[in-house]
């Protein structure tokens, strides 16, 4: 009876990490060997106020889930103490987050991930770690989108002043 209860409670373990595999927007695997409480504890804060779930499962329900989830490829980086960030909101903030920490602490490496449901390398998440966030990127769009407007404005107030000239 007991084996049984064991059996569902892994069972129902795998659906929660298929679930986050597949509803999150990105997820990221890391080896954490090394980092001390109060580092993993400042770099869960970190993710945390970010919205992303940072988790400690045991590989082999992690490779289960993954292969539930179409994304089996990932059971490579499932070696070793192994925590997965997972994001629904933001597909940059996990990698950058991630990437920003292991820079300042050389015992938190990041092993790879899933980006909206494809597998990605180390280099890949380290490139998306490099992109702005969204207000970064909001902002990029605004001024991209004033430019013409402003533009618009000089060339409207030159021909003003040019008439002025003119007429004068």
């Amino acid at each position: 009876m007991a084996n049984l209860k064991i059996v569902e409670k892994k069972q129902e373990l795998v659906e929660e990490i298929t679930t986050k595999f597949r509803e999150s927007q990105t997820s990221v695997v890391v080896d954490y060997r090394g980092l001390s409480v109060a580092e993993l504890t400042t770099l869960r804060k970190q993710l945390r106020d970010e919205g992303i779930e940072f988790k400690v499962y045991k590989n082999s329900m992690s490779r289960r889930a993954a292969e539930a989830a179409e994304v089996a490829e990932i059971n490579d980086t499932l070696v070793g103490p192994t925590a997965i960030a997972f994001s629904n909101n933001d597909v940059v903030a996990p990698a950058r987050i991630l990437n920003d920490f292991a820079k300042t602490n050389e015992n938190l490496e990041i092993k790879g991930g899933i980006i909206e449901g494809k597998v990605a390398t180390l280099e890949q998440i380290k490139e998306l770690a490099d992109l702005p966030n969204y207000e970064g990127m909001v902002s990029m769009l605004l001024s991209v989108l004033q430019a013409p407007i402003r533009n618009f404005a000089y060339v409207t107030k030159a021909i003003a002043e040019q008439k002025e000239e003119q007429g004068a």
